[in-house]
């Protein structure tokens, strides 16, 4: 106990750094947690015997939470209503996305020769991270403005598919090989998600009147529950706990408490939130690992980050929305994260014929690799979109 309370005090200790020097430098926080958890990790700091943080349950819980809760406020700013009148143009934005699935299955099977591995590596090129755009959108006030709606849209298309693609290749590679593994899995995460999308449209009542008391320590209290109840029972299903928590904010959203929960719930969210960046891509990052992958993490970076700003562009205009704000989406969804880790995870743990060390060596370190990158230039271009958005106008204008 005393171990793993020095190693949380240590945690929180670098983040609190982190994001101070981050301030002072009018910079986004996120890729300066993340570079702190590599450092902090026991890749670096362990590496040279300093005191490092490392992967125990208090930080798997937390970055898990860290999830959950940033999950949790995305669905509070996106309404089923919404959802569904904007499902034709979630569907066209969506379907344009897959783009990004196919160009990295080709780039993987050119590199690496491999259809097993191209396959992964297209997941992982495929999915942005919800959870590090809606961190972003969150602090650059971005929320609120018109281009989070295709973000927001793609994202929610791109949560759902990533669960189908999930249960087929972990089933396949990791599992007995049998497809009704897989179809068994797909179905259970399409039954679960349908109940919760039920329990929002006809609940909306039920949530309200949860919430409907004086104390805010009782009403921070009931929407916690809730929110880590259904994302944990999601989880123990083999559904993601991200779109699980997603659907428990939209059924909050419909309430009368929304600015409440905000207003109580942020500090709780921001700081999962750091534990999430700090671990979840920093701590478990080997810089070694780069290295044999350079040529290929070179080459995903170089033609996968422009196809998702030109695909995420597309995603704007489907939205009616103007260059300006198409170039944000475009920007804004370049970044990867989470799910990418996950599918790291799947290829390490393949078996049979599956384990092979293109799978299980190079994919997974290509994908932390991948993360680390794309993440940090993500934010990075979120941060610094007015320049990228001027030279998108006056491209226009010439046009």
């Amino acid at each position: 106990m005393a171990a793993l309370l020095l190693e949380a005090g240590i945690l929180f200790t670098v983040v609190a750094v982190a994001g101070a020097l981050a301030s002072r430098l009018g910079q986004s926080v996120i890729p300066f947690y993340i570079v702190s958890g590599v450092v902090a990790g026991p890749y670096v700091a362990g590496e040279y015997g300093l005191p490092a943080v490392e992967a125990n349950d208090f930080v798997e819980v937390g970055a898990e939470l860290g999830i959950v809760f940033l999950l949790f406020f995305l669905g509070l700013e996106f309404s089923l209503s919404r959802l569904v009148e904007n499902r034709r143009r979630i569907g066209v934005a969506g379907t344009v996305d897959l783009l990004n699935l196919v160009v990295g299955f080709l780039l993987g099977y050119i590199v690496l020769g491999d259809a097993v591995a191209a396959v992964l590596v297209g997941g992982t090129v495929y999915i942005s991270s919800s959870a590090i755009i809606t961190k972003s959108l969150i602090d650059l006030g971005w929320i609120a403005n018109d281009e989070s709606d295709p973000m927001l849209g793609i994202l929610v298309y791109e949560d759902l598919f990533i669960a189908v693609y999930l249960a087929v290749v972990s089933a396949l590679v990791t599992g007995t090989g049998e497809l009704t593994d897989a179809v068994s899995d797909v179905a259970v995460a399409v039954g679960f998600i349908t109940a919760l999308v039920a329990v929002v449209y006809i609940g909306g009542d039920l949530f309200d009147r949860l919430l409907d008391v004086r104390s805010n320590e009782a009403k921070t209290l009931r929407a916690v529950g809730v929110t880590v109840l259904v994302a944990g029972s999601a989880l123990a299903l083999g559904v993601s706990e991200a779109v699980a928590a997603f659907f428990v904010g939209m059924a909050f959203s419909g309430t009368g408490h929304v600015e409440v929960l905000e207003r109580l719930l942020s500090p709780v969210r921001d700081v999962f939130a750091a534990v999430f960046f700090f671990f979840w891509i920093g701590v478990t990052t080997d810089p070694s690992l780069i290295v044999p992958v350079a040529g290929l993490l070179v080459a995903a970076v170089a033609v996968t980050a422009p196809v998702k700003f030109a695909t995420g562009y597309v995603g704007g205009r489907v939205y009616d929305l103007g260059v300006r704000r198409s170039t944000r989406v475009g920007l804004g969804m370049v970044t990867r994260g989470e799910f990418s880790l996950v599918i790291a995870a799947v290829a390490a743990g393949a078996t049979g014929a599956f384990d092979t060390p293109l799978v299980t060596d190079t994919v997974p370190a290509f994908a932390v690799a991948y993360v680390l990158v794309m993440s940090v230039l993500g934010t990075s271009l979120m941060r610094y979109s007015s320049f990228f958005e001027s030279a998108a106008k006056r491209f226009a204008e010439k046009q």
